[in-house]
């Protein structure tokens, strides 16, 4: 299941706050304290409306003012209001410190969890929308359990410190009160639920445009070459567009709460004055009472007021954590066994690897074509083996399987020896197999960071003397010395400083440090100029000397220097031998070959 269908879930506000919780420990543990200061951080505000109440009831008579008394609760007040300035400072620490320390676990939690979902999944998820869920998504979590925290926390406290004081002046104009703000709680929930539908499709909108935008600033190169500019630029319009309205949409439903809470505000405070004074008249309380009571009211309303604001954030804060918790629900096809079923989890055994395929099939979606059907091969220890066919016929696919960026669907995958005997790939643990099974991709991706950082990642703690060393048992000391700071020259991003073939160079010295034991090569040389092709060439003669390799070959000159060649077609490997054997016999390698000499030589390809 992708992660945008897992997306499409109705799950409730709350449901999801106290999964989302859950997962944050640190900010529970904190919680207690940080809402006990709210409490303490509201007592500045009630302390103001009962000294008025006391300066007016007993301060203030028909003989005078009592100065001492009004002089102590002015004291008193000033005091309290320290005490309260105090306790937010020390709240808002608090509740910045727990929510970032929980969002940075949430964070990494995430981060690990989406470089744990198959080559599959990812590809099937828009790469800009899954970075936003990471980023962009728990950002606006943190905005939320910031600021909105703060102000919600201080609106409850304020408002259960502000209802019980009310209760103790009057039970009757506090009864009038809620009765007054009942409807609008009723709404609220109404509105909540628009709020949670709004919300969501606001934070699917946001990662759409991030997508736009990395797509068409990745693409420039494609953009520009075809003059493409005006259609890239309607297509990130529109993503933006549609974000736009979408956000329009939440915000009409936020001001339509704006809109009832003032309303409703105004309906209480016009019922406690009448009322007020019908009780006043009646002796039931005096005046500094309902002087006092029309302030507390303001304090009660005040947060009624904000909701619409800590609501219209809370529910955007939802949306972009059901995002996150549906990456993390994710359950990934190709798992660790090390940390799926510890016990189960196997080393590689020692020694030089091969590769056993058991009746393996594989099909990239159900019900579609077999990419691979009933293959059954064993590929001997340290063979150099080429992989040949037309595009599609499945070349690829053995590649990702032997790596296990992918599982098959039936059958298994083995790597060993008859010596030291076999184990299947689904056991063996990850540090295990990436410490002694090595993939080099056909783009050559590198880092963003210098020539020996990319090739540390091969090796990590290596210094650049014996990165440099590498590159000169490489054969490509030459090139390294021609670079502008050797092998501290920065690739820049994706390498894009260097040139393709570069690039290659670079990923075969990072694979050449890793030291593995058996290694995969999609065509290093097939995207080269001629220069680059004859380094690459010695350089992969002493990187596969002495190891099992398995080349994905475009170019059959590298199935001509091959142990073995396997010849793939439509799922299945219908040929197998040596470059000698295959050419002179009747079958696909023929044909392959010779229409590939035709074309090296610059000759039309015959008509059928």
């Amino acid at each position: 299941m992708s992660l945008a269908a897992t997306g499409e879930r109705t799950e409730g506000s709350m449901a999801t706050l106290r999964r989302g919780l859950r997962m944050m420990p640190e900010f529970r543990r904190g919680l207690p304290a940080t809402f006990a200061l709210a409490l303490a951080a509201t007592a500045g505000r009630v302390v103001v409306p009962i000294a008025v109440q006391q300066v007016i009831d007993r301060g203030l008579s028909d003989g005078g003012a009592d100065l001492d008394l009004v002089r102590n609760l002015v004291l008193v007040c000033a005091l309290v209001v320290v005490l309260t300035a105090v306790a937010v400072y020390r709240m808002n620490v608090r509740l910045f410190r727990t929510t970032e320390t929980a969002l940075a676990g949430l964070r990494v939690r995430a981060f690990r969890h989406v470089h744990d979902l198959s080559v599959l999944h990812q590809q099937g998820e828009r790469r800009g929308s899954l970075v936003s869920r990471v980023t962009s998504d728990v950002d606006q979590l943190s905005v939320f359990m910031q600021w909105g925290g703060v102000l919600g926390l201080v609106s409850v406290g304020q408002l259960v410190v502000a209802t019980v004081v009310m209760s103790v002046y009057s039970w009757q104009l506090t009864l009038l009160v809620l009765v007054c703000f009942v409807p609008l709680a009723i709404a609220i929930r109404a509105f909540a639920r628009r709020l949670v539908r709004v919300y969501g499709v606001v934070r699917a909108r946001v990662g759409d445009v991030l997508a736009a935008v990395a797509e068409s600033v990745v693409g420039a190169p494609t953009v520009r070459a075809y003059g493409v500019r005006a259609r890239t630029a309607a297509r990130i319009d529109a993503a933006i567009d549609r974000h736009y309205r979408a956000q329009v949409d939440a915000q009409k439903v936020t001001a339509a709460i704006f809109v009832s809470g003032e309303f409703v505000a105004a309906l209480a405070n016009a019922a406690v004055v009448v009322v007020g004074v019908l009780l006043g008249l009646a002796g039931d309380i005096t005046p500094g009472t309902l002087v006092a009571f029309l302030f507390l009211v303001t304090l009660f309303v005040a947060p009624v007021q904000t909701a619409s604001e800590v609501l219209n954030e809370a529910q955007n804060a939802v949306a972009g954590f059901r995002r996150v918790l549906d990456v993390l629900d994710t359950e990934p096809d190709v798992r660790d066994p090390a940390v799926a079923t510890p016990g189960r989890a196997r080393q590689l055994p020692d020694g030089p690897l091969g590769v056993r395929f058991e009746s393996v099939a594989f099909r990239y979606a159900p019900g579609a074509r077999p990419a691979l059907d009933g293959v059954d091969l064993t590929i001997e220890p340290r063979s150099r083996v080429a992989i040949v066919g037309e595009t599609g016929s499945g070349k690829t696919t053995l590649a990702k399987l032997v790596t296990r960026l992918m599982d098959p669907v039936e059958g298994r995958v083995l790597l060993g020896s008859d010596a030291a005997g076999w184990v299947p790939l689904a056991d063996v643990a990850f540090s295990s197999l990436r410490s002694r099974v090595v993939m080099v991709p056909q783009d050559g991706f590198l880092f963003d960071a210098s020539v020996a950082e990319n090739v540390r990642y091969g090796r990590p703690g290596m210094t650049d003397a014996e990165v440099s060393t590498a590159f000169d048992e490489l054969g490509l000391t030459d090139w390294v010395q021609g670079l502008a700071a050797g092998v501290s020259t920065p690739v820049g991003q994706r390498g894009e400083s260097l040139s393709a073939g570069e690039r290659q160079l670079v990923a075969v010295a990072r694979a050449y440090v890793a030291d593995p034991h058996l290694l995969v090569l999609d065509e290093a040389t097939s995207a080269v100029d001629p220069a680059t092709e004859q380094r690459l060439t010695r350089a992969l003669d002493t990187l596969t000397a002495g190891r099992t390799t398995l080349t994905i070959a475009h170019r059959l000159s590298t199935a001509e220097r091959a142990d073995e060649v396997l010849v793939v077609d439509a799922g299945h490997v219908v040929q197998r031998g040596t470059h000698a054997e295959l050419v002179d016999a009747d079958g696909p390698y023929a044909r392959l070959h010779a229409s590939w000499r035709r074309s090296s030589a610059g000759e039309p390809e015959p008509v059928a």
